[in-house]
């Protein structure tokens, strides 16, 4: 059922101040991949923390419909792989929901095998374009049907006889660059991506950890060549799922613009290609720090201690983009928050996720007395160090980044913020409302 079909009204109502210890639910980008990868190994993955959400649960059934075989036991999924190029035709159209991740990824997946597929998603994830994942896996071989501007639902004819490419991608994208290095898995040679800036690499770190041979060269000014050999044989291999910085960033945020708060995050993942915003926020002034530093599987991880003070406006550089991609909307409440003007630069990528998320975040600004500036590629807000005048209704377009981070400004607003539907916060964040009502927050249904 479409998230759209049980719309959820959520309402946030001002608090003083949150305290207390909580623990991120798993990273949503390393999720997709450990399901992903131990899908394409030979062996059995076992994978702890695994986030289920609405989105990795498609993961795992696409996975499943490819002849992976896929089951929870006291809570660690287990992964039977069928090994590179060893996937089965799907007996039916692979429906991925609200999932950018599983569409885009899985893509790379599919056109490498000699079978033809069909994917699909709800209203939002059919809006999505996916014509920037057509284009190279075409190059490389592959054919597709597809809605005019490459929407889904999409056809995919794949080949097993794929020929390597070296692709420089038009727009910094994490999602397609692992689309291209998987498709690479399956085929003879070597497959080379070329991103003008860098982007998360979970994809490269983690196909090293399975036993594929990745190699990581500087290209031009700040970007990078990725290279893939193909025909490895991925050996299973057991993962530990840090917590989404993502997701943790709503609670930091929360407590960071509420003076006298004092919140622990637990178990977060700090990856530096993840952790533009908790840089971002540093440089506001955010009393932060990083607490019990560690690594697990090959990923850096921390917890997350923030206490609540002032913050100052600043500018974003561009360059961070790819770094914070999905945490310009909560950023943006940070900036209401704030003493003085934030001006973010370098946004074009946010009008292509769940919604046109920049116009979004600037419709949840307007509706709650929010001064800001909006441009194609940037957004300016103002904030005068005061509590923001809140009481709007914020349209979400199904869009749970949107829906979480203006539940976040109702904490800390003069009147209570409402969103039209926080239905779709599930597929990244179940049970967001009670961790941070454990908090103090006031999230309820409207």
């Amino acid at each position: 059922m479409s998230v759209a079909a049980n719309p959820r009204k959520l309402i946030a109502r001002p608090v003083a101040r949150l305290e207390g210890k909580v623990r991120a639910p798993g990273d949503k980008s390393v999720s997709h991949r450990a399901l992903m990868f131990g899908g394409m190994a030979l062996g059995e993955t076992a994978i702890t923390g695994l986030l289920t959400g609405e989105d990795v649960l498609c993961t795992a059934a696409a996975m499943q419909a490819l002849g992976a075989r896929v089951v929870r036991e006291d809570g660690v999924w287990r992964v039977r792989g069928f090994g590179v190029g060893g996937g089965q035709e799907p007996a039916d159209v692979l429906d991925l929901g609200n999932s950018g991740t599983s569409a885009r990824l899985l893509s790379g997946i599919l056109a490498s095998h000699r079978f033809t597929s069909f994917m699909t998603g709800d209203g939002s994830l059919r809006k999505r374009p996916m014509q920037r994942v057509i284009d190279p896996l075409s190059r490389m071989g592959a054919r597709f049907e597809a809605r005019e501007g490459g929407r889904m639902p999409l056809a995919i004819v794949g080949t097993d006889e794929m020929v390597p490419i070296e692709y420089t991608l038009p727009v910094a994208s994490a999602q397609v660059k692992s689309c291209i290095l998987l498709a690479g898995l399956n085929t003879a040679g070597e497959t080379t991506v070329i991103e003008p800036e860098a982007t998360r690499d979970h994809t490269e770190r983690m196909l090293r950890h399975f036993g594929a041979e990745v190699r990581v060269a500087p290209a031009d000014n700040r970007g990078k060549r990725i290279t893939v050999v193909g025909w490895p044989e991925l050996k299973a291999r057991d993962i530990v799922v840090p917590g989404d910085p993502s997701s943790a960033a709503f609670a930091v945020v929360a407590a960071a613009v509420k003076p006298g708060s004092d919140v622990l995050v637990e178990n977060v993942g700090v990856n530096p290609l993840r952790a533009g915003l908790y840089t971002t926020l540093k440089e506001m002034g955010a009393d932060l720090t990083f607490e019990n530093q560690r690594e697990v599987g090959g990923e850096p991880v921390a917890d997350l201690h923030v206490k609540g003070g002032v913050l100052k406006g600043i500018e974003v550089p561009p360059e961070r983009a790819p770094t914070m991609i999905d945490e310009y909307p909560i950023l943006a409440v940070a900036a209401a928050c704030a003493e003085g003007t934030t001006r973010m630069l370098g946004l074009a990528e946010l009008r292509a996720k769940e919604s046109d998320r920049l116009s979004s975040v600037a419709a949840g600004l307007a509706a709650n007395g929010v001064r800001h500036e909006m441009g194609a590629d940037f957004l300016v807000v103002y904030g005068d160090g005061k509590a923001p005048a809140g009481g709007g209704l914020v349209k979400t377009h199904l869009d749970h980044r949107i829906a979480m981070a203006f539940l976040v400004l109702g904490l800390a607003a003069r009147e209570a913020v409402a969103v039209d539907d926080g239905s779709p916060i599930d597929t990244s964040f179940p049970g967001f409302a009670a961790l941070m009502n454990g908090l103090g927050a006031k999230i309820e249904d409207a």
